[in-house]
Formats: structure tokens, sequence, C-alpha cells
């Protein structure tokens, strides 16, 4: 064995001076030379040449006329009767043999022979069928495959072209392939002595002329198409878990590169479409634990990389053949890093060098077959070799890929059955790379949302070991997010999109894993905002109320699907998931506390759910509920109205931060106005808690003011919450309010006194006399009447059975009584029921009869 480059540097300068030429030709000629030259090295493989090692043909003159007509006549005898000894079967085989031989100057035989190929076929395909798979006792296959070889020499393949010489191939691959190891064979021939051959030495005859036949089928194969052939049918044989299967079978396709690669002779069109296929399994191979049959691979893999130049420069675009140049001047300098036995014992080095020639097509071949190598449970150390080679191929192809789907399909079919850690995680970094290329991550994420919620064990791993760089995780975590975001901006359906549910329950597995923990703290305010728009969307729904694809389960899971999850457990498991892992513990105790998931949950009460987290934020974590509050302003018009309604709900709420007076009045006090003319209640609602919170900005006070008619009109609303919010506001406001408004605001007030709601009542009250106070000296003669008007029905309801409105009447009564300058008996403001004491109800009416009449006089003086 000879270590260092596998080029010396004259070879080297000769072929970079063809590259610098512009001869790819050249350039490849001089490449196949160096690969040509050294494979001897290798492993010490004896240079020979490659037809001294095939059956010589020509040993014996050309055959006389009658002996022609005997063979053909023995030939004709075999037909019509039974071959039923081994002598028999062997003589047949023979003639036949040595019949084929007189094709080249022989008419007769040559029209005979074609006329009888299917009996022959035929006659092969039993005598191959009546030899045992399980012990090796006679010559007759090891003449089976001499015949076929010597027929194929004069171009006769009784191996391909129909159905009966397709199974007769399959036949013959498995009588030898399939037998027992030699060690079992010879145990048997000493358990069961029979004739006078060597069980050994017999089986390395038998197998020699087996790898000859298949050569013979490659030494004239322009196109290709034999070379397919050959591997459709050695393919099961080269991923058997059988050792001594195994190693059969990559000898032979190791003789067969050879052979190949000595006699190539490329002509277009090639026919010959799984050079992805079969570089994966060479590759896969060189790794297996078997050292002979890895040396076996490595050879192949050899001249393999010889088929693979010459293939390329024949299907190269004439126009293109930049392209070429710059994978040979890539692959030589990948080449020139290893030594030729670390190179060819090493896989993922293997993946390195082929990966640039194969074109996507071949790509998507190549990772199919490793994934397959994945499904090896018996031999970890192939699954191993699979993972280098999956992970290195993905890694160097870049964006080369066009089947990503069936390639991510086919990695989540198999993941269950590869049981190796490592290897796991290299299969599961394979999806992390392609979901990092923007060019595939939309591809990826819809590939991985079709399957089944909640995920199973294998795709749950996947989604929280995604192993991807820094750069990439912010990425791949706003185009998850945005698939949800798309499904709240249409109007709302009949029925929930399935990939809503399937997204909520990834973002839930990614969460948990913590791999994309910087991204998730990146964008926590639009995380957080979205799985809330989820959760109001998902209220009351159950999975029938959601578009489930069809065929996605089966029939028998389906009514259990159904019936024990719903797409709002997934909502509010991911947003649980999001707060614990983004740290804010507090937030999320408070919700606890406070039965906040209860009602986010609940469709009457979900606003509130949203008023709590969105108070809770703004408590314990102030800089990122500003960072929210600025997220929340491009939203607030964006979706449908349960999308608006959950943002608005958040975003009323940050208004009580102080950084809310830093937003321009086209985001604040116009947008509130917006919603006080909404159709819906509730944005009616929230725009005045939010305007509630900003007239506590001074700066914001006036503009607030010029919406004083608008809320003044809200006070005759039947919904309470409105009326009680607009008095609110109103009480901050009332110091500032002009005269004319202020007196028909009272006059309003003093509507509502009556009312038939308790707080309305009360805090009408307290309003009024806040209005009374507010009142300007100069202009108190104006407003007397309607104080004086609202004395006796204040007086009244001093005797509520409500002790706030009963209180609210005596607090207003005092500012009355203050305002005309009364002093009020304190019986008034007895608190017990007046049908007690009748003597302190005559006191009062004695009182106020008094004063009505003194008051007459005035006015009327």
């Amino acid at each position: 064995m000879r270590p260092g480059p596998i080029f010396t540097d004259v070879q080297w300068f000769s072929l970079l001076n063809c590259i610098t030429l512009r001869s790819t030709e050249a350039a490849s000629d001089v490449f196949l030379s160096v690969l040509d030259s050294d494979i001897s090295d290798i492993f010490g493989l004896p240079k020979e040449s490659l037809t001294d090692s095939f059956r010589h043909l020509t040993h014996q003159g050309p055959l006389s006329e009658t002996t022609v007509e005997k063979l053909i006549g023995s030939i004709q005898e075999f037909f019509n009767g039974e071959l039923k000894s081994e002598l028999e079967k062997l003589t047949f085989l023979r003639s036949l043999s040595s019949l084929s031989r007189t094709l080249p100057y022989d008419e007769t035989t040559e029209s005979f022979i074609h006329s009888y190929i299917a009996d022959i076929v035929h006659i092969l395909n039993m005598l191959v069928e009546e030899e045992p798979l399980h012990s090796l006792f006679s010559p007759v296959r090891q003449e089976v495959f001499v015949t076929i070889t010597d027929l194929s020499y004069q171009h006769v393949h009784l191996l391909f072209g129909s159905e009966d010489r397709d199974d007769l191939f399959s036949l013959i691959t498995k009588s030898i392939i399939a037998l027992p190891s030699i060690k079992t064979l010879t145990q048997l021939q000493e358990v069961m002595p029979s004739g006078s051959y060597d069980s050994e030495c017999l089986y390395r005859q038998t197998f020699q002329a087996f790898c000859e036949m298949l050569q013979s089928l490659v030494v004239k194969d322009p196109h290709l198409e034999n070379l397919d052939t050959i591997l459709k049918h050695m393919d099961p044989w080269l991923q058997s878990v059988k050792d001594h299967e195994r190693e059969r079978a990559t000898t032979s396709m190791a003789q067969v590169l050879k052979c190949l690669s000595r006699h190539l002779d490329l002509k277009l069109p090639l026919r010959f479409q799984r050079l992805g296929h079969l570089v994966a399994l060479m590759a896969i191979l060189c790794g297996d634990p078997l050292k002979e049959l890895a040396k076996e691979a490595a050879e192949g893999t050899h001249y393999l990389l010889h088929i693979t130049l010459r293939l390329k420069y024949i299907t190269q675009d004439k126009k293109n053949h930049q392209s070429l140049r710059r994978a040979m001047k890539k692959c030589q300098e990948l080449l020139d890093l290893y030594s030729i036995k670390q190179f060819y014992n090493c896989p993922f080095k293997i993946a390195q060098v082929f990966e640039v020639f194969l074109n996507s097509n071949e790509l998507c071949q190549f990772v199919m077959t490793t994934l397959d190598g994945l499904k090896n449970l018996k031999h970890p150390y192939t699954q191993q070799s699979a993972g280098e080679l999956l992970i290195t191929l993905v890694k160097y192809a870049e964006s080369r890929f066009e089947k990503v789907p069936e390639i991510i399909g086919a990695i989540c079919a198999r993941l269950s059955l590869i049981t190796h850690p490592r290897v796991r995680q290299q299969v599961i970094n394979t999806v992390s790379l392609f979901l990092s290329r923007p060019k595939y991550t939309d591809t990826v994420i819809s590939h991985l949302l079709c399957h089944p919620v909640p995920y199973d064990r294998c795709l749950a791993e996947l989604w929280r070991t995604l192993e991807v760089e820094l750069p990439s995780t912010t990425w791949i975590l706003w185009r998850l997010m945005r698939k949800l975001q798309k499904c709240h901006n249409v109007p709302t359906q009949e029925k929930m999109a399935y990939v809503a549910v399937a997204v909520t329950d990834a973002l839930y597995e990614v969460f948990v894993g913590n791999r994309l923990r910087a991204a998730t703290f990146r964008l926590f305010p639009q995380l957080l905002m979205t799985l809330l728009v989820q959760i109001h969307h998902s209220i009351g729904l159950t999975m029938s109320d959601v578009a489930i694809p069809s065929g996605l389960y089966t029939e028998q899971e389906m009514p259990s699907k159904v019936s024990t999850i719903t797409p709002l457990c997934f909502a509010i498991q991911a947003t649980k998931a999001l707060l614990f892992r983004t740290l804010c513990w507090q937030e999320f105790h408070i919700m606890e506390k406070n039965k906040g998931w209860t009602l986010l949950a609940g469709k009457a009460s979900h606003l509130q759910g949203v008023s709590l987290l969105a108070n809770a934020l703004l408590e314990k974590n102030h800089l990122i509920a500003h960072k929210v509050i600025y997220l929340l302003v491009p939203l607030l018009n964006k979706g449908n109205d349960k999308h608006k309604l959950t943002s608005a709900g958040f975003f009323v709420e940050l208004l009580q931060s102080p950084v809310a007076r830093r937003l321009p009045s086209i985001y604040s006090v116009d947008r509130l106005k917006d919603w006080l003319q909404h159709g819906n209640n509730l944005f009616r609602i929230l725009a005045l808690r939010g305007l509630r919170y900003l007239v506590k900005h001074q700066k914001m006070r006036e503009d607030i003011k010029k919406l004083l008619p608008t809320i003044l009109d809200l006070l005759c609303e039947t919904d309470e919450k409105i009326v009680l919010l607009a008095i609110q506001i109103l009480l901050q406001l009332v110091r500032t309010i002009d005269f004319t408004t202020l007196t028909a605001m009272m006059r309003t007030l003093y509507s509502l006194f009556d009312d038939v709601r308790p707080d309305v009542q009360h805090f009408s009250m307290t309003l009024f006399g806040a209005a009374i106070k507010s009142v300007k000296y100069t202009d108190k003669k104006k407003v007397e009447n309607q104080v004086l008007d609202s004395l006796i029905p204040l007086l009244l309801y001093s005797q509520d059975e409500n002790d706030a409105v009963a209180e609210a009447s005596r607090r207003v009564l005092t500012i009355c009584s203050q305002f005309l300058k009364w002093r009020l008996p304190h019986e008034v403001y007895c608190k017990g029921p007046w049908y007690i004491n009748p003597s302190e109800v005559g006191t009062i009416c004695k009182f106020f009869g008094s004063f009505q009449s003194t008051w007459i006089t005035v006015s009327s003086g």
C-alpha cells in the first residue's frame, strides 16, 4: 500500500494544463489514466490483464461441418427428451458451448441457435431449478454460467430481451448468491459425502464462472443497458443482511465494474439511469464491517469513478462544458487531500468526491439508497456509514436537490427503524440542513406538517432536536410561524385548516426541544400574538371541525382522535411552552393562579384572558411588553375579526405603558376612534378601555376631548360595559369639559339615576357630582335648576337597597347642598330605613318644604 496523493506532480500539472487549455476531454483522459495506474496500489492488487481471467474461447481450430451437424443433432435430442443424469446435463451444456464457437463462421449454427433460443432458455431454467439451494455437489451450475458466457461473447444473450430471460437471470443469480457460506458447504460435505468434488474448490470455480458470465455481458455495452439489468438483479443481494450473500454480490459487482471500465466505449443514448443508486450502494459497502467485502467494494468504487468520469463527459451539455471542468477540478482537489487507502476506506469521503458529478436526479437516488441502508438493523456499523454518507452528501450538494419532498418522506418513514442514537441525530441533522436552505424551507415544513397530530414519537423527536446554525434558526421559526399566520389572514371558513393545528403542535415540540432558543426569544412577541389568535380561532372546535386531509388518519384512529384532542389543546400547550421557554415564569404563574388559561379558552371570556396575560407581561416584563406594542400596530387591521379582536385586546392593555404616549396619534387615538364606530360592541369596549388608559397622559387629552360627543352618546347604550367605561373616561375629563357639553352630560346623567343597572346608577351619580364640582362660579346660576331637580331623586335613592347606590346618593346630596349653600339636616345621612323612624322623615320633608317655598319666592322675586 502506498500512501500519499493519488496524483504525481507531473500528472497533476498535465491535468491542470488541459483544463487551462479548455480541453475537457484531454483533462478527462489524463485524470482517468492516473486513476487506472494507481488502483493496483490500493490493497496490493496484482496487475493483470482482464482477458487473462476469461475463459479462452479459441484454443481449438474451426470445427468441421460433420462435427457441427452432430452437435446440433445431439442438442435437438435433448430438446425432445429429458436431462436426468448429471452426465446428460453436462453433455448438453458443453455441446451447446462448443457449438457457440462456430457462430462466427457457420450460418447453420447461427440459424439453429436463434431458432431455438426460447427452448435453450427453458432448459437452462429447468437445470438451475433442479439444483438444490442448500448445497453444491455438482458442476452443473458452473457449466450453465460458462455456456451463457460463451454465447454472450458470440452476441447471443440468453439473459436479456424477454420476461423468460429476465426470470432466468434472476434464478441463476439466486442459485449462486443464496448458497450457504463456504464454511457451511464444507461442513455439509463432511456430513453428506457425495462424489469426488471438493465443495470449497467447486464453489470457487462456480462463483468465478458466474463472475465471468456477468463480465461477458458488459464487454460490449455501449449504452450501459446491460449494466442496468445486472444492477437490477444484484441490488437486493448487495443489501442483504447475510454477510456471505452481501460479500458475493459485492465481489461480483466489483468485477463487473472493473471489466466495464477496461472496455468502456460509451455511445448515446445511455440507458443506465441509476448512477446515484449504484454509487451509494458501493460507498456503503466500503464501510462494511467485513474487511474483505470492504476491499472488494473499494476496488469496485475506484472503477466506478473511472466510469462516472467517462459517462459525464459523454452526457455533458457541450455548450456548458465549463461545469464539467469545474467538477473535475473539485474532484481532483478532494482526492489530493487523501491517500488512496484513506479515501476508499471512508464512505463519507467517497460521497464528497462523487457528489460533484451527480445531477439532481442522481443525488436523489443516492439519498434514497442511503436511507434504505439505514434499515439494516443487523449491522449498526452499516447504519453509521449510511448516516455519514447522508449528512455529507446533503451538506456538500447544497441546493442541487429537486425531489426534496420525496427525500423528507423517506426519512420520516425510516426514522422508527433507526436504533443507533448517533445515526438518528445524523438523519435529523439532514432534515435540518434542508430546512436551513431558504430554497427548501417551505417545502420541508409543508411535508413535515402533513402528518397526523399529535405527532408520533419519531416526528416529535425530529422537531425537538433540529440542529440548525444560528443564522438560520430565526428564518426557520419565522417561516413556521408564517404558515400559521396565513391561516388567520383568510376570512373565517366553515372548517379550520389542518395546517393551523399541525403548525401549532410543531411549535409546541420546537419550544419543548429548545434547540431554536435564540430565535424563540427574538420572535417572542410575534409568536405570542400568533398563538393567542390561534387560541381564539380554536375555541369551541373539535377535530371534526378541522379540514383533515383524506387518508391522514385510518378509520380506526379517527374516532379516538376526534374525541380526545382539540385544536384548542394544541394552542394552549404551545402558548404555555412558549412562556416557559422564554423565562416568563412569573407571567405563567399569574395565568395559572387566576385561571387565565380557562379564561382564554372561553368564548365569552377570551378577551379577559388576553387582558390578564397582557397585564402580567406589562407588570413583570415591561421590556418585552414594549416590543409587543410596536409589533401590534401594523397587525391591528389585518386578518379576520378574531385576529383583530385578540390583537386589539392585547394592544389596549399595553396602552397603560408609558411608551404609549410616544405613539403617534394615528396609531393610538385615531385607531381607537375608528373602533368607537365599529358595529361590534367588543371593539367599542376595547376602544373605551384604551381611551381610559390614554387619558392619563396629559398631552393626549386634547385629542381625546375631540371624541366627547361620541363618548356622551355612548351613555345611552344598552351595553353596561360601554356605559361604565364612558363614565370612567368622563370622570377624568370632567374638569376640562366646556360648559355646554357639561350641561348636556348632566342631563343625560340625570336620566340614568333610575337605571335598573346598579353600577350605572352608582357611577352616573358619581359623575353628576363631579360635574357639579367642576362648574365655574360664573356659570352656577345656569345649572341651579338642574341641581334642584336632582335633589328629590337623590334623596330617594339614598334609601336604595344597594349600599353603593345609597352611599353615592348621599355623597352627591352633600355636593348639591354645598353648591346651593344649603345645610342639610343630619337625618338625611341616616343609613337606617325611614319607616323605622317616621319622625326623621318628617324633619326631612319639613326642611325641603320650607326651602322649596323660600327658593320659589327668591326665584320669583
